[in-house]
């Protein structure tokens, strides 16, 4: 039983370090920050592959211009015209290939007055098949492209709600751990620790700090069963039969007898309390 509960506790702890570091690299690998010269690069080839869908092999893409860390602008040296279908899929296989964030809205400005003239949104690169506006292609003309990189919501929501999980099982092991505690535990050289007291069953004694407590052969018997079931009831019928009863003896007022005398050889511990419950049994209560 010991070797099981310690088992079980080890597993536990594995378990409970497994599910934390797995959350925290997950949202570690999803949450990590693109690097700006990745993108200018990736930009930079979007520019050139709409530039070449027009056969246009002489024009210059202008400086990647970085608005902010998640905002970049792109503008070409001469005029262009812009297709819907080609731009999103430029755009899509360029930054596929750059493995830059999934999120992202395209904007397509005109440069004379600065209006929208086109722009989407992508999100984890999903319905890639229905472009908005697809049929319709932008005139010739100056544009220039804001890209904008978005948070991930959704790895952000996996956090939150993994959140309480982490709780529940901190709780849970928490709660574990302090039952654990509570219970007499089986050290080396079959000592068993209650409370402040270090317990021999084989050497019928007790210790509590550098004092010893000898013990009867009975009394190390009765708090032996005792202490296999800490805050539980034991009844009579179970001691006498376990400690008499085997031996062909049967006993009326010695069990109490001895329960009163190992009550106080246990009293300079005020978290032991060795107690009596009428016409049932005794509890060994340890807090």
């Amino acid at each position: 039983m010991l070797f099981f509960t310690l088992t079980m506790k080890k597993h536990y702890h594995f378990a409970l370090f497994y599910l934390i570091f797995f959350s925290l690299f997950s949202c570690s690998q999803k949450g990590k920050e693109i690097n700006p010269d990745e993108v200018k690069v990736a930009i930079r080839t979007v520019g050139h592959k709409l530039l070449l869908a027009q056969k246009d092999s002489t024009s210059l893409v202008l400086p990647i211009e970085e608005i902010n860390s998640k905002t970049y602008k792109l503008k070409f040296e001469n005029d262009l015209s812009i297709d819907p279908r080609i731009l999103v899929d430029i755009i899509e296989q360029s930054f596929k290939k750059a493995e830059l964030p999934s999120n992202y809205i395209i904007e397509v400005l005109q440069c004379n007055d600065l209006e929208i003239a086109y722009s989407y949104q992508m999100k984890n690169r999903t319905d890639t098949d229905i472009v908005p506006c697809g049929g319709r292609v932008l005139p010739k003309s100056c544009y220039f492209l804001f890209i904008k990189f978005q948070e991930n919501k959704a790895d952000f929501n996996f956090w939150i709600l993994l959140i309480p999980f982490l709780l529940i099982g901190l709780i849970v092991f928490l709660i574990f751990k302090r039952k654990t505690s509570l219970k007499p535990s089986k050290e080396e050289d079959d000592q068993i620790r209650l409370g402040s007291f270090i317990f021999y069953p084989e050497q019928h004694k007790l210790v509590k700090q550098a004092t010893e407590i000898s013990l009867s052969k009975k009394e190390c018997e009765i708090l032996e069963i005792l202490s296999e079931k800490p805050n539980d009831i034991v009844s009579r019928e179970e001691l006498t039969k376990r400690i008499w009863e085997d031996n062909g003896v049967v006993v009326g007022r010695s069990l109490d007898t001895y329960i009163s005398k190992l009550r106080k050889k246990l009293q300079d511990d005020p978290n032991i309390k060795l107690t009596n419950v009428h016409g049932i049994g005794y509890k060994l209560e340890i807090q």
